[in-house]
């Protein structure tokens, strides 16, 4: 396996030279799903890596993902059979136009939602979006800043229309988008009982065409430049918005959001609190596309040891979810993140334990607890899960809904200093 996969990357690296990078990029991404060259179809599993934007000589290129698909002949819709299986159904529309939808990174949630079964290349099909309780609201809001703009929407739990009691920033995975990945994970449901905002920043086919946060690009590993500042800076506005201190906000993410949410905590230190990393990869584990496959796939020998460019003081609380089964991000990248977020403090103590969940799962939970006594590290493997949120709902894509609930688990640890503060409180 590991042999065609590097006979792939020389074949990419080879077409790449030659400028064809249509081709390249066909051949990188059936690499990464595990398919065979002859172009069978597509896992249905997602690419968290995709590759990065392409400066082209040429004045003028398409986008390669980009279709336009001609209709018939009675200029009515017609279905497709997409690389997954699904049927969609396409409209033609003017050229101009569709590099406009292109460049605004407007999904079928966005400006195709007239247009039913309009699905961009490389998108799942979504399902509704999320039921939202009365007096909650689940709102669309839009950030710029120097880097770039990004939409996300926020919900704001009925409980807490006054004070909520803190903020969770939940980055998506590949192909999917802010609807989506509330519905698969639950968060807003659990946001409800705890008196939580929650913020949905969303990645568009513009700036990555399988809709992956850029998790693996240098420029967006930094500081106050590329994605990371666009995500801070939606932080920062909500916190500052309702008032609320670094430590009760929380940023968490899957697969592609995973690996981003790393790259907050390595990069924002001062602005959350705690991090969830669910199905992730360790900050600055790799520095392009190719360098993100083999880690991936688990091949971190190859690449050396992440070095943390902003760790300071306060530390990151941190829990990690992973399945043991994934085949598209290697369970690996889950020790090679814990390795990473291992309190320095002399007195940390280490527990493990092992469960099953009610979806009769195994799993092996390890915690890690700081001089305080407080749990600064959860890991939770759970056995034979594959690359999907642990617990989620069938709703959404990218679930598994026999392992043990990652969001009530994350919120849980989220909150745990707050609550014990709470507790001894209550005791005097």
């Amino acid at each position: 396996m590991k042999d065609d996969f590097f006979i792939a990357v020389r074949r990419a690296t080879s077409l790449t030279r030659t400028s064809n990078i249509t081709e390249a990029t066909r051949v990188i991404q059936d690499a990464l799903a595990g398919r065979p060259a002859s172009g069978a179809p597509a896992s249905t599993e997602p690419d968290i890596a995709d590759t990065p934007r392409v400066h082209h000589a040429k004045p003028f290129q398409i986008d390669p993902n980009a279709e336009i698909i001609e209709p018939d002949t009675q200029q009515a819709t017609r279905a497709m059979e997409r690389h997954d299986g699904l049927g969609s159904d396409r409209f033609r529309k003017p050229l101009g136009e569709t590099l406009r939808i292109l460049r605004e990174g407007r999904a079928a949630s966005g400006a195709f939602a007239s247009m039913p079964g309009i699905d961009l290349p490389g998108l799942a099909k979504h399902g509704p979006s999320p039921a939202v309780p009365p007096g909650a609201q689940f709102l669309t809001r839009s950030y710029a800043c120097a880097a770039g703009i990004r939409s996300y929407k926020l919900y704001i739990p009925a409980s807490a229309l006054d004070q909520p009691r803190g903020l969770v920033v939940m980055l998506h995975g590949c192909k999917q988008n802010p609807d989506d990945f509330a519905t698969g994970t639950g968060m807003n449901a659990v946001a409800e009982v705890h008196r939580l905002l929650v913020a949905y920043p969303h990645q568009t086919a513009s700036d990555n065409t399988s809709c992956c946060w850029n998790w693996f690009r240098t420029a967006d590993q930094k500081r106050d430049t590329g994605e990371p500042s666009i995500i801070a800076g939606i932080t920062a506005e909500i916190m500052a918005e309702f008032d609320l201190d670094r430590n009760r906000v929380f940023v968490a993410g899957l697969s592609a959001g995973g690996a981003m949410a790393a790259v907050m905590r390595e990069t924002y230190p001062d602005l959350y609190g705690a991090v969830g990393i669910h199905s992730g990869l360790a900050y600055a584990s790799a520095s392009d596309v190719m360098s993100a496959f083999s880690v991936m796939r688990g091949d971190a020998c190859l690449i050396s040891q992440p070095k943390p460019r902003y760790r300071s003081k306060p530390e990151v609380r941190t829990i990690v979810f992973h399945g043991g089964a994934d085949r598209t991000v290697n369970p690996s990248n889950a020790e090679r993140i814990v390795a990473a977020a291992i309190p320095p403090e002399p007195n940390s103590t280490t527990q493990t334990h092992t469960g099953r969940s009610a979806g009769k799962r195994a799993y092996t939970r390890k915690i890690v607890t700081n001089a305080q006594r407080l749990p600064a590290l959860e890991y939770w493997l759970v056995e034979g899960a594959g690359h999907a949120w642990s617990g989620g709902d069938a709703g959404g894509s990218y679930t598994d809904q026999d392992g043990p609930d990652a969001t009530n688990e994350m919120v849980r640890f989220f909150l745990e200093p707050s609550n014990a503060s709470q507790e001894n409180v209550a005791a005097k």
